[in-house]
Formats: structure tokens, sequence, C-alpha cells
């Protein structure tokens, strides 16, 4: 998600300048910036490594040629440059991974199609003011997507891409592990690899190494602390594993290069219909990270034999199909559309018993609504599970907040529910942390009480001094403003106690038993216990006085009437 309007700007004025420049076709034009990033970040990615070196005071190993260095040709007279860039750097980008990778086998193919020294200097050039090296850790995705968005093709067939912030949330809970075989079986650009991957860096770098920026990016990951058969494993073709269908390619070349920047040497990124009769994989994985598409429905005649007939929605496809990629005991974290979670059709019903009758339902996260705008508004939901283990109780948190605005524009804001349920995650066995927080929402109940009454005693007397000034046709301003300015004293009092009760309440235990009994619906809503606050009612006999003093008023109104009536006549 791209946010920073600066950021936008700058990505506004390259595509234009593309336009302008030649490359007509959309697809063109992003693939070609994509490249131009790749290489831009390559040579980020070498000036840190150089100065990691020399912090270490190690010798610095270049893994990329001089010559194919951003500064190098870039730095060349225009039509040098071009001509650089098409004749040397582009043919040596396969050399940069292992043949056997995705990378070497996407880019194969990979042709420079800016055809104007001018519009390669340009380019280049606002490339350099956009800073990368000091952005996000998957900001080319995220230009991608923004990029996407010119052409309206974003969000098309449930394809839309997960915020960051989701996504490291999610990597956070699962917690993978250096010896585990991680995958993403409806990759997009690559984002849950490349976070789970920085996940497992980040816990085996030492305290003293580790830096964060503002966004709370780790940076300086370096995994000291992880033993030599770590890594080994880390550099096997097991050890990561992502697959689109995205036939075009671009997303896949995307994909390839962000696991190449981030440390992957041979990124196994590939072509592939997961849901289909070609995807064979079972136990093959320990963790799998996903946001699957979940619009529009499947083919039926392509579908693997091992998923259900009775169903071709993909988001229902693709829980059966973890379920069977996993190895026993192995963990899953995958968003849903909410349908999922209460769907009453048999393939609804039978996925979430699978799930809990057969497997380990550990939580639920239901994420509000604007999650994926502007792309969607559909609200969705994490479920984490684990392949062959036993339900019990399951954890629920409904998420009212992810820091950002939940309208099209998804600016920050201070309201953020998901530091509280990292927490409530990581602490969820401790029962000291519960008894803790159970405590407090008691406390929070007893001293909201008696304001709640005040407040509603006030509204009685509000709404009485209203009628009566109505009624009796005078002018009752100052006692009206000042038992307004009571009401608001007391709305202020009560509010941050209210939002700490909403919070500390999101986070709930449902047993197995009540989840049966429900044919298995797993809404937040339906289990978390809400405090209802009372409402000012006034009392029947005071409405029915009313209504008479009322009627009283009108009649001698008509009464007034008539006289006037009768005297014209």
């Amino acid at each position: 998600m791209l946010t920073d309007p600066k950021l936008r700007s700058q990505v506004d004025a390259l595509w234009d300048k593309f336009w302008t420049g030649g490359l007509a076709n959309p697809l063109d034009a992003i693939e070609q910036f994509s490249y131009l990033l790749f290489l831009k970040r390559l040579d980020d990615r070498e000036n840190a490594a150089e100065k990691q070196a020399k912090r270490k005071g190690t010798r610095y190993q270049p893994k990329v040629p001089k010559e194919m260095r951003w500064d190098y040709w870039k730095n060349m007279k225009a039509e040098e440059s071009l001509h650089h860039l098409k004749t040397v750097v582009f043919p040596k980008l396969v050399g940069l991974a292992d043949e056997k990778s995705s990378f070497g086998e996407y880019m194969k193919g990979a042709q420079c199609k800016i055809n104007k020294a001018g519009l390669l200097i340009e380019a280049c050039n606002l490339i350099d003011q956009m800073k990368i090296a000091e952005q996000n850790q998957d900001v080319q995705g995220d230009l991608y997507e923004y990029m996407l968005g010119h052409m309206q093709f974003a969000g098309r067939g449930g394809q839309f891409r997960t915020p960051r912030h989701i996504i490291r949330m999610m990597v956070k809970m699962i917690d993978p592990k250096p010896r585990e075989r991680i995958g993403d079986l409806a990759g997009g650009t690559g984002g849950f690899l490349v976070n789970a991957h920085q996940h497992i860096l980040e816990r085996a770098t030492s305290a003293g190494i580790l830096e964060y920026d503002e966004e709370g990016n780790p940076h300086h990951l370096i995994g000291d602390q992880l033993s030599a058969a770590e890594r080994t494993f880390m550099s096997s073709p097991k050890y990561l594993r992502g697959f689109d269908n995205d036939s075009g390619m671009t997303i896949l070349r995307i994909g390839s290069m962000n696991l190449t920047l981030h440390g992957i040497e041979s990124p196994q990124f590939f072509y592939r219909d997961t849901l289909s009769k070609a995807f064979d994989d079972e136990r093959e994985y320990d963790v799998i990270l996903m946001n699957p598409p979940f619009k529009g429905a499947v083919d039926k005649s392509t579908i693997h034999p091992t998923l259900p007939a009775d169903t071709t929605k993909s988001e229902l496809l693709f829980l059966h199909l973890i379920l069977r990629a996993l190895d026993m005991g192995g963990r899953a974290a995958v968003i849903v559309p909410d349908g999922v979670l209460f769907g009453s059709s048999r393939a609804h019903v039978e996925i979430r018993k699978r799930i809990i009758e057969e497997n380990r339902l550990d939580g639920v996260v239901s994420m509000p609504s604007g999650v994926f705008k502007p792309y969607a508004g559909v609200s969705t939901a994490v479920l984490f599970f684990t392949r062959g283990a036993q339900t019990k109780d399951i954890w629920f948190y409904d998420m009212a907040h992810d820091g950002f605005s939940l309208d099209d524009k998804r600016t920050k804001v201070d309201e953020n529910d998901i530091p509280d349920v990292l927490a409530c995650w990581e602490k969820r066995g401790d029962k000291s942390f519960s008894d803790i927080r159970y405590s407090r929402i008691g406390e929070l109940r007893k001293m909201l009480a008696p304001m709640k009454e005040e407040r509603r005693k006030t509204q009685g007397e509000l709404n009485r001094l209203q009628f009566e000034t109505i009624l009796d046709n005078r002018n009752s301003t100052t006692e009206l403003s000042n038992i307004t300015d009571r009401l608001s004293k007391i709305e202020s009092r009560i509010s941050p106690l209210q939002s700490e009760l909403d919070r500390l309440t999101r986070q709930f235990w449902v047993t197995k038993e009540q989840v049966k009994a429900n044919k298995y619906d797993l809404s937040a809503s339906r289990y978390r216990a809400v405090d209802a606050d009372a409402a000012y009612h006034e009392q029947p006999s005071v409405t029915l006085e009313r209504l008479a003093r009322l009627e009283g008023v009108m009649l001698d109104e008509i009464r007034e009437l008539g006289k006037l009536v009768n005297g014209k006549q």
C-alpha cells in the first residue's frame, strides 16, 4: 500500500514520461519500471553490504559485476547508457541467480524496451529522487500495485495486494523458524515469503546489530546467530516456495526479483495454478502464509481430484488445498472473506467442520472492512490453524482499527489494534495475563456504570427541557446550553474508559462446543459479549401526559384559528 503522497506523485510523473516516451502499452511501462527499480535496489543492496563489511572489519565480496551497477552505467552519456543497458546489463541479469531458480527462468526473456536515451535518463533520475533505499521492505510490490491502479486492473478477480502491516502481523503470529519449509500457493509479488524470511533473520540477529526505522521495520538483518545447518537449509530450494498463475509473467518476474533482492539466491517462485491437476504437492510445507484470490469461480474440469467436487468457490478450495499441502503439525495463516466464516451452504459448513474437527483452529482475527480499500471494501478475517492437532478452545480477536483510515485514502491514524492483537496472541496461554485483563474489564464496568446512569438522567432532563421550551414557546437558551455542556462533560469522562473497555473485550475465547452448536459459525460478532448501554426512554406515563398537553395546545390553536376565520366572514 503506497501511502506516501510524494512517492505517489513521483510515480505519476514517471508514468507520464513512459507514456509520452513511446511505451503506449501500460504493461510494458510497468515491466520496464520494475526492471529499473530492481537494478536500483540491487545497487543499494550492494552498497549496504559493502558498508556492513566495513563495520564488521571483513573483506567485501561483490555479488554484482561493476558493469551492472546502477551508478556505473547511469552516469554515462545518454546514448551510451542506453546501449550499455541493452547490450550488457540485461543479458547478464540471468546470471545473477541459479539457472534452476525462478529468477533465472523468467529473466531469460527480459528485454529493455526503452528506445529513447532521454527517457531512460529521466526515468533513472526520478527513481533516484524516490530514495528507494529509505522506503519499506517491499516497496517494489507497493509501487507495482500503485501503477496497476492506473490501469484499473488491481482488485479484479480478488487478486489485490495484501497491505504490508497485515502481512507482518500474520508472519509474527505464525512465527516461522529457520528449518521450516514455507510456502505461498497464490504468491502475488512474494510479500509473504519476503516477510517470513525477514522475520527469521530478525529473530536470529543480535540485538546490538538490529536497528528499527519509524515504521518499525528492522534493518541490518545478518542472521549472525543462525547455525551452519540452518544457513544451509535456508539456501535450499525447499526453504521458500511461491506460486502464481499470472500467465503474463510480469508478477512472477517481480516476485522473483523481490526474493533475490532480499537475499534469496535461488528463488523458487513459479507459474502454477495450484488448484489444478498440475499441482500435486502434499505434506510439503511446515508453514503456509496466504491471501488467496476469492472472487468468482474455478473451472470444474481443471480442479485437482483431491479437492472437493461440490464447490467451485476458490476461497473454499484453497483451504482444502492448504490442508493437503501442509505436513502434519504444519501451521497456516490465511486471509478469507467473511462469507467463509458464516456461509450456510454445505461446502462452507464442511470446510469449517474439517478445520475444527480434524485439525486445530488456533485463532480467528476478524478485520475491518476497509483493510483492502481502495481495491475492495469486503470484510475479511485471518484463520490460524494447525494440521492434525486437536481443537479445544478457539481464540478470537475482533479488530476494529489497523492504524489507517478505513476509506479509500487509507491515511495513518492513531487508532491501531495490531499491537494488542500481537500481545494477546503471544500471551494467550498465560493465565496471569488473562486474569489482569479480565480484572481490568470488571473495574472499568464498575467505573462506567454510575457515569452512564448519570448520562441517562441528564438526557432525560434535556429531553424534558426541550419539550417544555417548545410547548411554552419560551426562550431557555442558557438553561439548554448548560445542560448540553453538562452532558458533553459526562461523555468526555466516559469516552476514554469506554475505548479501553472496547479494546480489552476484543479478545475472547470460544469453546469448540459453542461453535459446533452454531453450525461451526466463526463470526466474531456471534460470540463477542458487548455491553449494551441503556438507552434513554421516557416513562410511558410521562409520554402520555405530554401527548395530552400537546393535544390541548393544538385544540387551543384550532379555536383561535376558528375565531379568526369566523371574524372574517
